[in-house]
């Protein structure tokens, strides 16, 4: 009895994501109240000291402790991004770290944020954040760009991997694997976090809006 070396018709190919980047988003649930909060923590603060010059391109940057300086409403803030860091980091067998119950392990977390105001044609450069675990960002005002796309002013990352999966055929996209060598663009929303590994690349692309596009950044270190 000969044995047939055709593949079965019904035989589907498992495809698993190796090295796939988590970018997580979360919506505070009680955003219009703390975004209140935190603008006039922010105005205030912009009133009394210059700019820091980072990655910024033209706009405001606060000093990064405003875990100090920005009262009960950043420290609400910082709360909220650790539960996000422990609700989505695992030890290597993969329990979860929102501890310290059975099943679960305890992490601390040590964070610092710092505020950003981006008016017309403000913007940062390409960055990643040296000696954190997650960095992340809130928008407390997306100055218009939810509503209206053409303003500009999203968060871009890049593919870790840079143009090597567009070399050779940049029409083609391999299966699991959307991204390819480009960047991911992520508009703003007031009330929502972005969280993602500090070391990836990201910029802010420049806002062209009449209004403030207000943010503030963080990072989580262990």
């Amino acid at each position: 009895m000969s044995m047939s070396t055709s593949p079965r018709a019904n035989a589907a190919p498992e495809i698993v994501p190796l090295f796939a980047t988590p970018l997580v988003i979360f919506d505070v649930p009680d955003a219009p109240a703390l975004n209140k909060e935190l603008r006039g923590v922010i105005a205030e603060r912009e009133k009394s000291q210059s700019s820091k010059q980072k990655s910024n391109i033209g706009g405001w940057q606060s000093s990064w402790d405003m875990d100090r300086w920005g009262g009960p409403p950043a420290i609400k803030l910082l709360a909220y991004a650790r539960n996000v860091a422990n609700r989505t980091t695992t030890d290597p067998e993969g329990k979860s770290g929102n501890g310290p119950y059975p099943g679960h392990f305890a992490v601390t977390w040590l964070g610092n944020m710092w505020a950003n105001i981006n008016r017309s044609g403000h913007g940062n450069e390409f960055h990643s954040h040296p000696g954190a675990f997650w960095s992340g960002v809130y928008y407390v005002d997306d100055g218009g760009i939810d509503a209206d796309p053409s303003l500009g002013g999203e968060l871009e990352f890049m593919d870790p991997r840079g143009p090597l999966p567009l070399m050779n055929a940049p029409h083609l996209r391999m299966s699991g694997s959307l991204t390819a060598g480009t960047t991911e663009k992520v508009r703003p929303k007031a009330g929502r976090m972005v969280v993602f590994p500090a070391w990836l690349m990201h910029q802010v692309r420049p806002y062209y809006g009449m209004a403030e596009r207000i943010s503030i950044a963080f990072n989580l270190a262990v």
